[in-house]
């Protein structure tokens, strides 16, 4: 998903930690991983991630049932 869209906007990916995921210690929670990894970042439960006024967000997951979700949402 990553290298797709910096691919779209002909940018490198150089820093694999502009996404955070939350896989490794909650499970594949489906449809709620986004909403969750939002409230996380916003708490400041995420190391090195935050979220300024202005930021341009994309959140995206896949679920283990082929549920996917995909948010551009600018804060």
């Amino acid at each position: 998903i990553l290298e797709r869209l910096y691919k779209l906007y002909n940018t490198e990916l150089t820093d694999l930690s502009v996404m955070p995921m939350t896989i490794s210690y909650l499970g594949n929670s489906s449809v709620a991983t986004i909403p969750t990894l939002l409230d996380l970042i916003l708490k400041q439960q995420v190391e090195d991630q935050h979220i300024e006024a202005g930021d341009k967000v994309v959140f995206a997951s896949v679920g283990a049932g082929m549920n996917i979700n995909a948010i551009i949402y600018q804060f």
